[in-house]
């Protein structure tokens, strides 16, 4: 016999790790406040390696437009500056000798629109995964009913497969709203 519940909550996996990929994505979004999460995808050659900023450097906010980063080695200063002009970031890095400043410069009305539309495409990458696990689910269910899973269970598990798909959109949709209405918040 098949187990209904083991393809729901597969199903229900996919989408979880789908808005969680959604929350990262748009965590590395900038909204024009300063925030070292839009530094993650940057990575520093340290002793022959590449590794991630934040594995060779503390990085702090100061302030609301500030993201200060602070080598532990001080030969460190010029990997770390040459790592962030080549990343895309797009911020200029300041070295005064003791820290790395980058000014997070205010949005302009272009580019706020430009991180919305990049945020909307996040968003729907993110529902595409969870239309993928709840169309993976059905299918699942569906080959159950040939190996003697009664029609009525099946149905009874597609519609809660479709709860759970209509619970992690809306989830991806209010992340997407609450990012917008940051990066539009001047």
């Amino acid at each position: 016999m098949v187990d209904i519940k083991q393809y729901l909550q597969e199903a229900e996996e996919k989408m979880e790790m789908a808005t969680m990929y959604l929350e990262e994505a748009l965590s590395r979004i900038r909204a024009g406040r300063a925030n070292v999460h839009i530094l993650d995808a940057v990575r520093v050659e340290s002793y022959g390696q590449m590794v991630p900023l934040n594995n060779v450097a503390s990085l702090t906010t100061p302030d609301a437009r500030t993201i200060a980063i602070k080598p532990w080695d001080k030969s460190m200063f010029k990997p770390i500056e040459k790592a962030i002009i080549n990343s895309s970031v797009g911020i200029m890095p300041e070295n005064n000798g003791e820290i790395i400043r980058l000014g997070i410069p205010p949005l302009t009305e272009e580019r706020r629109r430009d991180l919305t539309k990049q945020c909307a495409k996040e968003e729907e990458t993110a529902k595409i995964s969870i239309r993928n696990a709840r169309r993976e689910a059905i299918e699942k269910l569906k080959k159950s009913v040939k190996d003697g899973v009664s029609e009525d269970v099946e149905k009874d598990a597609e519609s809660d497969c479709q709860k759970l798909h209509d619970k992690y959109v809306k989830k991806a949709e209010a992340l997407l709203e609450a990012k917008n209405k940051e990066i539009m918040t001047v």
